[in-house]
């Protein structure tokens, strides 16, 4: 079965083996999650699961999504994720399945979170450019530089290092190592960082690397 799951990231610490190793770990509250929906090719072309995860309280949902999850006989959820899996005869519809069904100790696992945000960034801090001289009678510190030839090209050529937006976009950390899984208190110990500030919303499959 292709292993996954959906989680919320509480924070970093570090954990020792018995011989004395530190290892640097991000715990994750992870499930567990509802099966919600289970698509197959005869009807919707390809195969897919639609877990949920989180319970929320009901008037929080609009119609239709209460009675998605009416239909399935599981309560209102925040997160509604879908995974393509190859094997979605091993599911039930409402099914729930926990950290500990899905991931070992020493399982390898690929992370995806959306990074902490930076706002609106320049190029230096954006990009990691070189800033300009600092002296006195400098004009010119953290600005853009040049852009572009005044007649050749006369243009702005696209992919050109701009101020913007940082941060914010989906992330994935790629082979990580599964160091601790306590199904009781539904936690996922991997070592390393993992995307994303604390309480965001993170996503654990199989590592395609692994």
């Amino acid at each position: 079965m292709q292993k996954c799951m959906l989680g919320k990231k509480i924070g970093m610490t570090q954990i020792f083996t018995e011989e004395g190793k530190q290892i640097p770990v991000t715990v994750i509250a992870a499930g567990p999650i509802s099966v919600l929906q289970i698509k197959n090719e005869e009807v919707d072309g390809y195969k897919a699961i639609k877990f949920g995860f989180e319970d929320i309280k009901e008037k929080r949902v609009n119609k239709p999504m209460k009675g998605q999850f009416e239909k399935a006989g599981v309560s209102a959820k925040r997160y509604i994720k879908e995974f393509r899996l190859d094997k979605v005869d091993t599911f039930e519809i409402g099914q729930e399945i926990k950290v500990g069904d899905m991931f070992k100790e020493g399982d390898k696992v690929d992370v995806s979170g959306a990074s902490k945000g930076k706002g609106y960034q320049g190029t230096v801090k954006r990009f990691g450019t070189s800033r300009g001289r600092e002296s006195h009678g400098s004009k010119y510190h953290r600005g853009v530089g040049a852009l572009a030839g005044a007649s050749i090209p006369s243009r702005v050529f696209k992919g050109r290092k701009l101020p913007g937006h940082m941060g914010a976009e989906n992330v994935t950390v790629q082979n990580l190592s599964v160091v601790r899984v306590d199904d009781g208190r539904n936690l996922l110990l991997v070592k390393g960082a993992v995307p994303g500030p604390k309480g965001g919303l993170v996503v654990i499959k199989e590592s395609v690397k692994a």
